[in-house]
């Protein structure tokens, strides 16, 4: 009886040891023609084996590429995609350069600094008006998304400016969206959110809703939950 510990090492166990040994076999086929009719064959198995990679981009590349790796870069025959190389596998991909800096008010984050920035640029008009208004709010917004009590509205325009260098001032405070609104909008947000995930995602939730489940309970009337690993049957 042959073992595991005893074979060669599966090179990509997902397809596991016999799609390993038709490969070998197609290294050994001298007619190059019948060699590239076995390799046809064996990616068609391969793809069998792995339906999942339908829904990847081009995934016929892909199992090309794999049986080349199975091979051990040895199976010479005519591929449809470029001839990878061992190369192009084992090199480390490029270093990630992640944005340096510090960033002022962390409620905000890079990207409103970013904006501000481009705000700063605009010529003096309506439009650079307007974009004042919109990211003074926004900067209220994500203030109130990390401090959820209260927040002064001087506090928001003193912001704008020391970010802006004192180039971006909202005339009109008036144009701020009213705490109590944010707030507001904010719990109806994540009171949605819980709800979307407490239903599954499924369209309607009550007695009779889609993928609802009735919620009946003889002691009070309340709702109960149900567990979700037992069902209802």
């Amino acid at each position: 009886m042959d073992y595991n510990s005893g074979l060669p090492h599966l090179v990509l166990p997902e397809y596991g040891r016999n799609i390993q040994r038709m490969v070998e076999f197609a290294i050994s086929v001298k007619d190059r023609d019948e060699r590239n009719k076995v390799a046809q064959a064996i990616i068609a198995v391969m793809g069998q084996l792995n339906p999942h990679l339908r829904d990847v981009t081009d995934f016929k590349h892909k199992l090309w590429d794999h049986i080349f790796i199975i091979s051990d870069f040895k199976l010479d025959v005519d591929s449809p995609y470029p001839l990878p190389t061992r190369e192009t596998f084992i090199t480390k991909p490029d270093r990630i350069s992640y944005p340096s800096g510090k960033i002022k008010y962390k409620p905000y984050g890079k990207v409103l600094e970013g904006i501000i920035a481009k705000a700063r640029e605009y010529p003096e008009g309506e439009e650079k008006t307007y974009l004042i208004e919109v990211i003074a709010n926004l900067l209220k917004r994500s203030y109130l998304t990390w401090n959820r009590d209260s927040v002064n509205d001087e506090v928001i325009l003193k912001h704008l400016e020391e970010l802006s260098d004192g180039e971006l001032k909202l005339q009109d405070a008036s144009k701020l969206s009213h705490t109590n609104d944010i707030l507001a909008r904010n719990r109806t947000k994540k009171f949605g959110d819980n709800n979307n995930n407490n239903n599954g995602g499924g369209s309607g939730s009550g007695k009779h809703g889609k993928g609802g489940h009735r919620h009946d309970n003889k002691h009070g009337g309340k709702f109960k939950r149900n567990n979700p690993y037992k069902g209802d049957r």
